[in-house]
């Protein structure tokens, strides 16, 4: 990725130590990387055994303040589950024709996916399109559920999915720019919650090895991690 002037600038202004999430969060929004009103994400990188062997790390978390993002919610369901999905404000109900439409068209035009139990055998068939987008279904993170309607209220209402990748770093969404101090703050440190409940059991030692924050196109900061918990 290219940077611009205001990335520059604002780099060289950056603290280069770690600071507390008040301050990292003044930082970001007195520095944006762009005009548009930007996400604002929190990055973390996990401690290196965690890329051995099944040690995944994923979870979901309620932002308080909501995402600042319009989310686009698909639910694979039949009957009286679809008409409960659609009443709470899906953007796409259905079941075969939506399987047909992700297995034949690679069709992924939405940002979260929610099946019923019974849906979940149908698609399965779907894993090969929505799993490497981050976008299947599962019990873990609430997605599969005969609860469609509450499903797609929290989704629609701010909750957020993570996971970490090959490389043992997580990225999570923590709002927009323009939201107030207090509200980004108060938002960021539910997704530290988040993240440090979602420590498997069988790692030992130090969990989060370090943490920034970002807008879109906006310089990271580095900020203090709490000691992890023995």
């Amino acid at each position: 990725m290219s940077h611009g002037k205001k990335y520059f600038n604002a780099l060289k202004k950056a603290p280069q130590k770690p600071v507390s999430i008040e301050e990292a969060v003044k930082f970001v929004k007195a520095n944006p990387g762009a005009k548009f009103d930007e996400t604002v994400d929190v990055y973390f990188r996990l401690g290196k055994e965690l890329t051995k062997g099944d040690t995944a790390v994923r979870g979901t978390v309620k932002l308080p303040n909501g995402s600042g993002k319009t989310v686009k919610v698909a639910v694979f369901a039949g009957g009286d589950h679809a008409e409960e999905a659609r009443k709470a404000g899906a953007d796409y109900v259905g079941l075969a024709d939506l399987i047909e439409k992700v297995t034949k068209e690679g069709w992924c035009d939405f940002d979260v996916a929610i099946a019923t139990v019974e849906a979940m055998k149908e698609v399965r068939k779907c894993a090969r399109v929505l799993g490497p987008r981050g976008l299947m279904p599962n019990p873990k993170t609430g997605t599969v559920t005969d609860d469609t309607a509450t499903a797609v209220k929290e989704a629609k209402g701010g909750k957020v999915d993570f996971r970490m990748d090959k490389t043992g770093n997580v990225s999570v969404v923590a709002g927009k720019r323009s939201f107030d101090e207090k509200a980004l703050v108060e938002n960021i440190q539910k997704v530290v919650s988040a993240v440090q409940s979602a420590k498997p059991a069988t790692v030992k030692g130090v969990f989060i090895k370090s943490m920034s924050i970002s807008s879109t196109m906006g310089v990271g900061v580095p900020v203090i991690v709490a000691a992890d918990a023995e």
